[in-house]
């Protein structure tokens, strides 16, 4: 398949006033639902993909393979350009240009690769850590090299404003802003005050990874160049519940289930059991 128009769609996003707010999207027939609802693009984290595909919590349980092969099935649904979130690039600066390489025939129209050290590694398994910010840009260049289609946005996505602090922050959007990735995406960016100091130190547009009261506004937003922000992933949990509760009552004589939904979320991935196996051997 071709994936030009949609490509060159997401791309005319970033030269507008303009902010977005992508559906959460899970597999086809989610992302045509967001399509026909009128969303201009879609979004497939790589949380809600190892649900999906492995009905297991987020702890980079997925391999790159599972990931690509889903979202290639999400993109030959519809024509919704979809950003994916390809978490680490699955490995080094090497793996990174085999995660492009394969996301990029899938279909996709962006994907971020974030600093965050993934997998768990042993005996740090109480917070998540960020790599340093030398192998952050060898990851950013490594993605931008791997290219083929200039049309394909790459994001530098990373998780300092909640795992460090700003001054750290701004050393690594500015650092991952001079390798020449497109987009700057954060996550648990809460704050006007931060928002504007990023968007005063980087001419990059902004995706945000989730939105506070004190930034949930459109003309604000676009004003500081953020051009997509995340509203969340509810579409997929509200899913997962109403299926639950349907299969229940059909079990049990049309009686309601009283589970609340983080319960059922936790149930059902298996939470615990790989808690245990984290405590057990890491």
């Amino acid at each position: 398949m071709k994936w030009d128009k949609r490509r060159k769609m997401f791309r005319s996003m970033l030269s507008k006033e303009e902010c977005y707010f992508p559906g959460s999207v899970s597999d086809p027939l989610s992302a045509r639902m967001a399509e026909e609802i009128g969303f201009e693009v879609g979004m497939f984290a790589g949380s809600i993909a190892s649900m999906a595909v492995l009905g297991a919590p987020d702890l980079t349980l997925l391999t790159l393979s599972e990931f690509s092969d889903q979202a290639h099935r999400i993109c030959r649904s519809c024509e919704l350009p979809i950003i994916v979130d390809a978490d680490h690039g699955y490995g080094n600066a090497l793996n990174v240009m085999r995660t492009v390489e394969s996301l990029e025939i899938a279909g996709v129209s962006a994907l971020s690769i974030e600093d965050t050290e993934l997998p768990l590694s042993f005996g740090n398994n109480d917070k998540p850590q960020l790599i340093s910010i030398e192998e952050g840009v060898g990851k950013m260049r490594a993605a931008l090299k791997a290219r083929t289609d200039p049309n394909l946005v790459i994001m530098g996505r990373t998780s300092a404003p909640i795992l460090t602090n700003m001054d750290d922050t701004l050393k690594r959007v500015i650092a991952y802003a001079d390798t020449g990735v497109d987009v700057i995406f954060l996550v648990g960016l809460n704050s006007r005050e931060d928002l504007k100091a990023i968007s005063q130190n980087i001419m990059k547009p902004i995706m945000l990874g989730g939105i506070s009261a004190d930034l949930n506004d459109k003309s604000y937003l676009a004003s500081q160049n953020v051009k997509f922000c995340l509203q969340g992933h509810s579409p997929y949990f509200e899913g997962m519940k109403a299926t639950y509760q349907t299969l229940y009552k059909l079990r049990n004589d049309s009686k309601e289930n009283t589970t609340n939904l983080d319960d059922l979320i936790h149930k059902m991935t298996m939470e615990q059991s790989y808690l245990k196996l984290i405590k057990d051997y890491m």
